[in-house]
């Protein structure tokens, strides 16, 4: 790489900078900006979160427990400080809580929710990144398409557990224990939510 090149990459300090309503990320040493979650994207997101949650990181009603889970928060990727919509750290590999405002230590499960305005970078550039640093499963979710897909690294190499659709009845690694029913996840469609201006991030 030139001189010129790594000058160009972008800083943390950069993401002071995007407004309140924007979330920041540095992808391959630039930076890039998307809408915070449309309707459809925090429907989803808090569906899996009220599922997996109180089960896997709390314990809940019998639930195995044994994990941190979090919702949008900061991890360095080496150059990269990426945001995943939702991030899981077995209890005996939890690097801790950062004084910093970033994890530094890449989880073990990271589940994206697709949007229109992230969709290339969820699928192609961040799920290279997580391959490179070891996340060992990855799930990634589409409001619009209904669709749930999960993967797990072999080898380098991401290996599709699953794809499910619709109304579907879901138990996928790392946490088959608890089955999803997929139809909580999506908003109903109607002529008031399908004409959201254009740009937002559902």
């Amino acid at each position: 790489m030139t001189a010129e090149a790594a000058m160009k990459k972008a800083s943390y300090e950069e993401l002071f900078n995007i407004p309140d309503n924007m979330t920041g990320e540095i992808i391959n040493g630039e930076l890039i900006v998307t809408p915070k979650p449309a309707p459809r994207h925090a429907r989803a997101a808090f569906a899996l979160g009220s599922k997996i949650g109180p089960r896997y990181d709390f314990g809940e009603g019998g639930g195995p427990g044994g994990w941190i889970i979090l919702p949008e928060v900061e991890i360095m990727f080496g150059e990269d400080l990426l945001v995943p919509d939702w991030s899981g750290w077995r209890k005996e590999n939890f690097p801790g809580w950062p004084e910093n405002n970033w994890f530094s230590k890449a989880p073990v499960w990271i589940c994206e929710i697709i949007s229109p305005a992230t969709v290339a970078n969820d699928k192609v550039k961040k799920m290279d990144i997580y391959a490179r640093f070891e996340v060992s499963y990855y799930w990634l979710i589409d409001p619009r398409d209904r669709t749930l897909e999960a993967f797990v690294l072999q080898a380098g190499i991401w290996a599709r557990i699953g794809g499910f659709i619709g109304n579907a009845k879901v138990r996928a690694e790392p946490f088959s224990e608890v089955e999803l029913d997929l139809g909580g996840f999506w908003i109903e469609e109607s002529s008031e939510s399908s004409s959201s201006p254009q740009g937002s991030n559902g």
